[in-house]
């Protein structure tokens, strides 16, 4: 098809900010094309595989956004902390299109995913560095939203009858 033009290396630092003003700007796509034209560049900046896990995560809502291609650039995160917390970001966000979308069981997929993400913002939160308190702040919104909203709720466990053979 096309054959991509390379970044030059003294590019990449404006490059990053362009793509943080797309995302700003909710056109992630373009941050998306930026963070891989980076990577392209960089395979380990970090920057930039943080710019595409958001990237893609912000296309969640649009039932865009790969969730298997977020969650195998977390391995890819230096630190523990980073690793964790963004976890937790692919979690929420999973978490907030699956119940903008209201269809039949998606609140209690939503709900899972609110709690999968507080776990991880849990395990990042004792990883923090001294002053960051992220986490604490994305937890905080979990709790809040599956306080305020009822229909967020665990999927109910349907108990099973043993029926007598008789």
């Amino acid at each position: 098809m096309f054959e991509l033009k390379p970044l030059s290396p003294k590019a990449v630092p404006r490059a990053l900010e362009k793509a943080e003003r797309y995302r700003l700007l909710n056109e992630p796509v373009e941050a998306e094309s930026i963070a891989r034209d980076v990577l392209a560049l960089d395979p380990a900046n970090q920057k930039a595989l943080i710019m595409l896990l958001l990237a893609l995560t912000d296309q969640f809502a649009t039932g865009r956004g790969d969730t298997e291609e977020a969650r195998a650039l977390l391995p890819r995160l230096e630190g523990s902390y980073e690793r964790s917390y963004y976890a937790g970001i692919i979690c929420e966000r999973r978490a907030r299109a699956h119940y903008e979308r209201r269809s039949h069981g998606s609140n209690f997929m939503a709900y899972d995913l609110f709690r999968q993400a507080m776990e991880c913002y849990e395990a990042a939160e004792a990883l923090r560095p001294a002053g960051n308190d992220d986490a604490v702040l994305r937890w905080n919104t979990c709790a809040r939203i599956l306080t305020r909203d009822s229909d967020l709720r665990p999927e109910p466990q349907e108990e099973r009858v043993e029926l007598p053979l008789e």
